[in-house]
């Protein structure tokens, strides 16, 4: 690896958001799943699981520093769909190093991310520290009809339909009775409970997980029914 000189301040999410890598390579991966037929995963996906990932990590005592770190993992995690969606999480975590360690940032904070990055899909990730488990709430409870880019909804697949029917999302995090909840508002005419829970069953599974790696329990309250 070639060497370079260490960033003279701490690598912001600010900087990292201006790069221009950064920004063509989240637009290019929104792309690349449009014309697959997925769901958003462009900057506003990018820029809600960040907020929401600083959010957690804020609420549980994370120093500042580990806050920003998240914040910009939360935001690259998805990079890697520029190149393809299997294996997108360590794509991901692989052009992210680069990423950052020509924006200055010293690799003892860069390793932390590249971790998160790597471990943030259910079928091979799993909550490794406080960061990744933010991430992971993060990343799974935005579930929104604005996430939606089909336009026809005659063609909606279950996926467009689930996403569709969800008006309200919002996760909030409960230090008294140490709970993670995320709280859906669904149009039951739009798509089923079940139907929810037919694909997103092992995502909650991983937030259950994530959750209790930070020491919280996690629950789910859909349409005002508290779901344990």
């Amino acid at each position: 690896m070639a060497q370079r000189v260490a960033s003279s301040s701490p690598v912001t999410l600010k900087e990292v958001k201006a790069d221009v890598r950064v920004k063509t390579y989240i637009t290019g991966a929104n792309d690349l799943l449009n014309a697959m037929g997925y769901t958003e995963h462009g900057h506003r996906h990018a820029g809600i699981v960040s907020t929401v990932t600083k959010y957690i990590l804020s609420n549980i005592g994370a120093s500042e520093r580990e806050q920003e770190l998240g914040s910009i993992a939360a935001y690259l995690h998805d990079i890697g769909n520029v190149v393809n969606r299997l294996h997108h999480p360590m794509i991901g975590a692989t052009m992210a190093e680069d990423i950052l360690w020509n924006l200055g940032m010293p690799a003892d904070e860069i390793a932390p991310i590249l971790g998160a990055i790597g471990n943030h899909e259910e079928l091979a990730g799993q909550p490794i520290s406080h960061m990744s488990a933010a991430l992971i709430i993060a990343d799974k409870g935005d579930v929104h009809f604005s996430r939606v880019q089909n336009p026809v909804l005659e063609t909606f697949d279950i996926h467009d339909r689930v996403n569709y029917a969800v008006q309200k999302s919002r996760i909030e995090l409960d230090n008294d009775k140490r709970e993670i909840a995320l709280t859906l508002e669904i149009d039951t005419q739009a798509a089923t409970v079940m139907e929810y829970f037919e694909i997103f069953l092992s995502r909650m599974v991983m937030c259950r997980n994530a959750a209790e790696t930070l020491g919280y329990r996690f629950v789910l309250s859909v349409n005002g029914t508290l779901l344990e």
